[in-house]
């Protein structure tokens, strides 16, 4: 009697680790932190660079968009992100954060960490895309592409939108400017992106999981029991991009992110770069989704999130490709 071959071992779910730097300090003090903690447990991830000024204080603009105050209140944004970085853009000016941070972020990606961009200037990106046009879109896509290119001497392959904030102009840029792919959303799998009827041909690798700013503050969650939270959610096996911020996970929530690596691992996750994800798609097979803008519990105004499936046929080259 044959003995059967025992049976392969099933391939590990990836988890991918997607790392927004929004400020100066959080290129200064975060992302070397998370350098460091993510080497020492052996995870990849992807660092999304804010390349041009910090003006992170005239967010004070959002105080009026519904659940601004109640966030603020909730995550102590003066504690996470300080006093001056509170200021930049109003009453100190916005530093420079690609040219002040440029060896930082090189020796991110030297310790084998793939780099891309999150904005050209973070606070204007999140207020303004939303309402912009085509030309004020570019310029800002463009920037961060010339100082990104300056910086590491080669083009940006994966973007990520600054707070999920997205128009039909950059989507149709993320293609045209040629990006592999991009993380600009919030949804549930990866997809192939339709604004207004059209397809846009770079695919979508959305954030799943809930961030920790989100969930710290509610429904009796706090900083010492907040990756318990997250584990919970990340029980039942899937793929899953969760997305981190280096003043938080690389400042004051670096003990939860630790557990969080922990928790994963023990789940059976391997923890990985988004181009790990993105390597492993049948691109000319991900189903087409609409990117609709919706409110999301925990965050303030509304998000480029996945919305329900389109239907019409898919083929690349097709005239509704946009060009």
């Amino acid at each position: 009697m044959l003995a059967c071959a025992p049976s392969p071992d099933p391939l590990p779910l990836k988890l991918a680790l997607k790392i927004d730097v929004d400020t100066w300090r959080g290129t200064r003090d975060g992302v070397p932190r998370l350098v460091e903690i993510l080497q020492r447990h052996g995870a990849g991830a992807t660092f999304l660079f804010t390349l041009g000024p910090d003006h992170t204080g005239r967010a004070i603009r959002r105080v009026f968009r519904p659940g601004f105050v109640g966030k603020v209140g909730r995550t102590s944004v003066l504690s996470h992100y300080g006093l001056a970085t509170l200021l930049y853009g109003t009453l100190l000016p916005g530093p420079d954060i690609g040219r002040r941070g440029a060896d930082v972020m090189r020796a991110a990606r030297d310790a084998g960490f793939e780099v891309g961009i999150h904005a050209w200037d973070h606070v204007t990106w999140q207020d303004g895309v939303a309402r912009a046009d085509e030309a004020w879109t570019r310029h800002q896509m463009e920037r961060a592409c010339e100082r990104f290119r300056t910086i590491f001497g080669e083009d940006a392959r994966v973007h990520g939108a600054a707070g999920w904030q997205a128009n039909v102009h950059s989507l149709r840029l993320t293609q045209s400017l040629g990006f592999d792919y991009a993380s600009d959303t919030r949804g549930f799998s990866p997809f192939m992106p339709v604004r207004r009827a059209e397809i846009i041909d770079c695919p979508q690798l959305p954030t799943t999981l809930p961030t920790l700013d989100e969930l710290i503050g509610l429904d009796g969650i706090t900083h010492t029991n907040v990756a318990d939270h997250v584990l919970t959610i990340t029980r039942a096996p899937r793929q899953h991009v969760y997305t981190l911020h280096a003043e938080l996970e690389g400042g004051k929530l670096a003990p939860a992110f630790e557990a969080l690596l922990v928790g994963w691992k023990a789940q059976g996750y391997e923890l990985v770069s988004l181009r790990r994800v993105y390597e492993g798609l049948g691109r000319a097979t991900l189903p087409l989704h609409e990117v609709v803008p919706a409110a999301l519990a925990g965050r303030s105004g509304a998000l480029a999130t996945q919305g329900a499936a389109y239907l019409a046929p898919r083929a690349v080259g097709e005239s509704e490709i946009i060009p």
